[in-house]
């Protein structure tokens, strides 16, 4: 008998859900599951949410402290339909405040160990500045594992392997879509496509130098994409192309496969180099601050619901 395109991809892959919508999860039985501020806003936007959310609301002692508790508390309820990690996103505002990030991380574990979850569960998602990096390696060091997030560039994902940090997502679409902007009439179809190349030299270069850190390919446009990293670590994946998968009873063949470090890894980069590096790609730096906004800006609608759950 056949096997659907999801069931096989299990087989190779972790496969994590990117949504905080629960329905999804237990449909889809995933390992892990990721959220973002985006994410998390379309689920407290659900009917069945407002009560409970206009009580935690009424019951934080400000804004900050009702968006990670909202954070957590859909979190929690995540982690009781996964085996693996959660996700859990520390506030955007701070991509570029190392210490208040490390506050702030420390501050969600403290709140999942309250709901009875462990440190072990959780992932912290921090974005890739360089700030970030130098949060999550100090995390790490403390036994609080990190997820890298908003990783465009081969600069990001080497300074994040030299931090020790548990996985990075590099965002695979977004890539393709600032390409597709810029030369709208190339062919990115296949292995052309950029966001497909850069996770792939990513995890060729971790595996290659025995790094340990965790290559999730994320932010897919279509089951193309999905299907050219077939192999990849983990891969995150929304509802409708989880869907798109297990519709599909096409024929999957692995992609990457992890292989024996050959080298060992090259000297770290310092503040300089990286910031070197990233200047000179345009692409990664304008999708790092493009996501850091975009964050930003649904975060500000979801205080804003609070805000007004608060009053009620």
């Amino acid at each position: 008998m056949a096997q659907d395109l999801l069931t096989q991809l299990k087989s190779m892959s972790t496969v994590v859900a990117d949504t905080g919508d629960i329905d999804a999860i237990r449909r889809f039985e995933p390992t892990d599951a990721t959220t973002n501020p985006s994410l998390i806003l379309q689920a407290a936007q659900r009917e069945g949410r407002r009560e409970r959310l206009a009580e935690i609301a009424r019951q934080a002692t400000d804004i900050d402290d009702a968006l990670d508790a909202v954070a957590v508390e859909i979190g929690s309820e995540i982690s009781s339909l996964v085996p693996g990690y959660v996700s859990t996103e520390v506030s955007a505002r701070l991509s570029f405040d190392t210490e208040a990030t490390l506050a702030r991380a420390r501050s969600l574990i403290e709140r999942y160990e309250r709901h009875g979850i462990g440190a072990e569960r959780i992932l912290i998602k921090i974005a890739s500045t360089w700030e970030g990096i130098r949060a999550a390696r100090q995390l790490e060091r403390e036994g609080i594992h990190c997820n890298l997030t908003l990783l465009f560039s081969f600069a990001q994902a080497q300074a994040c392997a030299d931090a020790g940090v548990t996985l990075v997502s590099p965002f695979v679409g977004r890539i393709l879509d600032w390409n597709k902007a810029k030369w709208p009439d190339a062919d990115f179809s296949g292995d052309n496509d950029p966001g497909i190349k850069s996770v792939r030299r990513i995890y060729e270069h971790y595996k290659g130098h025995g790094y340990k850190t965790i290559v999730m390919g994320a932010s897919f446009r279509n089951t193309a994409e999905i299907v050219s990293l077939a192999g990849c670590d983990r891969l995150t994946i929304s509802p409708s192309l989880l869907d798109e998968l297990a519709q599909s009873e096409d024929r999957l063949e692995r992609r990457l496969t992890p292989v024996d470090a050959e080298t060992s890894p090259p000297e770290p980069q310092d503040e300089a180099e990286f910031r070197w590096e990233m200047n000179e790609d345009a692409m990664a730096t304008e999708k790092l601050a493009e996501g850091i906004r975009k964050f930003t800006d649904d975060q500000r609608k979801l205080e804003k619901l609070l805000s007004e759950l608060r009053q009620q």
